[in-house]
């Protein structure tokens, strides 16, 4: 071969590999979305949700219900975590991927359908419940799975960049729900938002989980897992998770920021606003929209940071500037008018440099044998603990403190758990996947 063909081989080549690192980011990033814009409906109707499942009568007590299905669901996700991982680890990531969309749009679609408790009584929230455990088993197996799946694609040098768009495609997908959320609010009467309205984007994430299971379909699995050593074989799920114990331990208090932080400023922001704070639910959700917004932005900046300075440094810094600056943040959220969306944009662009390279942190920590097994156990687990009670603690810790402010100091003390788990971690910038 003359050194011309070479030439041309290798270009060829490197285009190949262009072209299916692009398609890898698409199709995990676009599967992603649509899971958590079902995922995040829930969250965003939450107080419309109270009212529609729940005995009337007592706003807090159905509301507390509600976060307490939100919190249950959450029970499987350290389940599907060793379930999902496991099998994507001896099957592949790309099977999981397809099984997990399928699963979310099927129970989110099922929300829709679901009677309210006027007409079925208790019914209606065992049948909420059974769906959202169905949803929280689905999203136990996507972040982690649509995180390796770009992480084993990218290039050492972009892995941070690139795998940033999982949280910001998680993120697009919330901002999505939250859009959802304020035309329904803006175009339908009160009655007619309760009656039928609220029910709207559970029900079109049918075809939405149509569109991303065709795309996800097309993919081809990645090639740091096609490529493994021929007939190694897949270790016990138990004993995978024994011989990584100490990264696992790490990883999760790693985690517990991530957990309280997203579901917080996140998802539980807009009843917090409506019910602790007196906002009118619309503005609620649009003064969300900013920090959502402002986390979507930041997140690719942060994952090039990362890539250039290392991951330890972002997420060290990200866990002080939480616990130096939420109080002040909670602060000016009580003010209202300009200074809450100023406080909203200053928990997005902090919480943005935690997940922005988080994702690829983890990605980093574990072996390719075990990769997706570590990487959804302890994702999950933190979550299931800390994430998914995140709302639930807080409505929570306000009804028996009177405090207004304890979801602040609950997320600064998530903060300074991750802190502490980060001073035990190794820097894995550049590590060969």
């Amino acid at each position: 071969m003359s050194i011309q063909q070479q030439v041309e081989k290798n270009i060829e080549s490197e285009k190949t590999q262009a072209t299916g690192v692009k398609q890898a980011v698409f199709g995990a990033a676009i599967g992603n979305l649509i899971e958590w814009f079902d995922y995040a409906s829930y969250g965003y109707l939450a107080t419309i949700i109270a009212t529609v499942f729940f005995a009337p009568g007592n706003e807090k007590a159905a509301l507390l219900g509600t976060f307490g299905v939100f919190a249950v669901s959450f029970i499987a996700r350290p389940v599907g975590g060793l379930v999902w991982g496991h099998y994507g680890d001896k099957l592949g990531r790309k099977r999981i991927l397809t099984l997990t969309i399928i699963m979310m749009s099927l129970a989110t679609f099922a929300i829709g359908l679901i009677p309210s408790y006027a007409t079925i009584g208790i019914a209606a929230p065992l049948l909420l419940l059974l769906c959202r455990i169905v949803q929280g088993f689905s999203a136990s197996g996507e972040y982690a799975g649509a995180s390796l799946f770009i992480a084993e694609y990218a290039p050492d040098s972009k892995r941070g960049l690139l795998v940033s768009m999982v949280p910001a495609s998680t993120a697009a997908g919330l901002l999505l729900g939250a859009l959802t959320a304020v035309l329904l609010q803006y175009n339908l009467t009160h009655d007619a938002l309760h009656s039928w309205g609220w029910r709207i984007p559970f029900l079109i994430s049918g075809p939405l989980g149509l569109f991303a299971l065709y795309i996800r379909m097309k993919l081809e699995d990645t090639p740091v897992f096609t490529e493994k050593e021929h007939g190694e074989q897949q270790e016990p799920i138990f004993k995978s998770v024994r011989q990584n114990r100490k990264q696992l331990l790490v990883a999760f208090g790693v985690i517990c920021l991530n957990a309280v932080g997203f579901y917080i400023i996140l998802s539980y922001m807009p009843t917090y606003l409506v019910n602790e704070l007196g906002f009118d639910s619309m503005k609620a959700i649009l003064t969300t929209i900013v920090s959502l917004t402002t986390y979507v932005i930041l997140l690719p900046f942060v994952g090039t940071l990362a890539d250039r300075v290392g991951r330890k440094p972002v997420l060290i810094g990200a866990s002080v500037l939480f616990m130096l600056f939420t109080i002040p943040a909670f602060l000016l959220l009580s003010q209202g008018g300009v200074s809450a969306i100023l406080a909203q944009i200053l928990l997005g662009a902090i919480l943005a440099g935690n997940d922005g390279v988080l994702a690829t942190f983890l990605s980093e920590m574990f072996p390719t044998s075990v990769r997706y097994t570590c990487f959804g156990l302890s994702f999950n687990m933190g979550n299931a603990i800390f994430g998914g009670t995140a709302p639930f603690v807080a409505t929570f810790l306000i009804i028996q403190t009177g405090n207004t402010f304890a979801p602040a100091f609950y997320l600064m003390a998530a903060a300074f758990i991750a802190f502490i788990a980060l001073l035990r971690t190794k820097e894995t910038v550049n590590k060969s996947m």
